[in-house]
């Protein structure tokens, strides 16, 4: 099941790849920032794990419903057996 990532997973990517592109450029000296700013990645950071955490609740819920749905057909499957083994005796 390949299905292209929402508007949430592009916006993780975009705020992901500036933290790195920040790092990099603070780290080579190119930019010197106020303590405020220089505290955004960690902003950032909390965004992209509160991003995983709703991915993993979502991964989840569906793993739930095909739990569900895998017992709901058992039990259908075996009520049709039980039917045709009434009504077909050998």
């Amino acid at each position: 099941m390949n299905k292209r990532g929402g508007f949430w997973d592009f916006l993780a990517w975009i705020v992901l790849g500036l933290i790195l592109l920040w790092l990099v450029l603070k780290t080579t000296g190119v930019i010197n920032t106020p303590d405020l700013i220089t505290y955004a990645p960690y902003f950032g950071a909390v965004y992209l794990a509160g991003w995983a955490m709703k991915k993993l609740d979502t991964a989840v819920d569906e793993i739930k419903d095909l739990k569900k749905f895998k017992e709901d057909t058992i039990k259908e499957i075996n009520k049709m057996r039980t039917v045709c083994v009434k009504n077909h005796p050998k």
